[in-house]
C-alpha cells in the first residue's frame, strides 16, 4: 500500500469514530507517523483529505456493492440477501458500531459542504438504483407483484437500513438493524 493509500485509511478510520468535524490534522499525522511536510505533499488541506477519503469510499462501494453484489450475475434474491448479509457483517461487527461511514458524513456534512454531499449523495443514489433493480427483475419474474413501485420499495429499503443503523449506534442496540433486515427479508419474500 502506497503511503498516500495509507494516509487515507487511517484518516478514514479516524473520521468514522470521530467525525470529520472533531478530527484534526494533527489526529492524522500522529496515527500516521508523519509530518506537516509530508501532509501536505499528498494534500493541500483537511479538505482535500476529507473529500479523499469519501472517494475512497465510493471506490470501496463501487467494488463491493455496485459491481461485486448487483452487476454480478446473480439473480436478484442473491443480490440482495448478499447486500443484506453484508450490511448485517459490517455493522455488527464491533468495529462496525459507530454506524455508517456514508451516513454519519451525510448528516454531519450534507448541510455544510455542496462537494460533500453530492459525493455521499452519488453512494445512496446508486445504491437506490441497484436496489430498484433487483426489485424490478423480482417483478418480472412474478415473485413480487406487478403494481410495486420498484424505486419507491428501494427508497423505503434503504431508509430502513440506514435508519435501523442510526438507532443501533444511538441505542447501542443491534437488535434495530438485526429486526429492519429480517422484516426486509420477510417483506420481499427473500428467504
Amino acid at each position: 500500500m502506497s503511503k498516500l493509500q495509507d494516509i487515507i485509511k487511517i484518516s478514514r478510520k479516524i473520521i468514522y469514530y470521530k467525525g470529520y468535524q472533531a478530527t484534526s490534522i494533527s489526529d492524522i499525522m500522529d496515527e500516521a507517523h508523519i509530518g506537516k511536510g509530508q501532509f501536505y505533499h499528498y494534500f493541500s488541506s483537511k479538505h482535500d483529505l476529507g473529500l479523499a477519503v469519501v472517494d475512497d469510499l465510493v471506490k470501496e462501494w463501487e467494488r463491493d456493492v455496485f459491481e461485486g453484489i448487483f452487476a454480478a450475475d446473480l439473480d436478484p434474491i442473491v443480490k440482495l440477501n448478499k447486500m443484506l448479509n453484508r450490511t448485517l457483517t459490517i455493522h455488527t461487527d464491533q468495529e462496525g458500531k459507530s454506524g455508517c461511514p456514508a451516513g454519519n458524513l451525510a448528516i454531519e456534512m450534507s448541510e455544510h459542504d455542496e462537494t460533500f454531499r453530492l459525493k455521499v449523495h452519488y453512494i445512496f443514489d446508486r445504491w437506490i438504483l441497484s436496489i430498484e433493480g433487483a426489485l424490478s427483475e423480482l417483478k418480472a419474474q412474478g415473485h413480487l407483484p406487478s403494481d410495486i413501485d420498484a424505486k419507491q420499495h428501494s427508497q423505503a429499503i434503504v431508509s430502513m437500513i440506514e435508519g435501523a443503523i442510526l438507532l443501533m449506534k444511538s441505542q447501542k442496540e443491534v437488535s434495530f438493524l438485526t429486526n429492519a433486515i429480517a422484516i426486509i427479508r420477510s417483506q420481499y419474500r427473500l428467504s
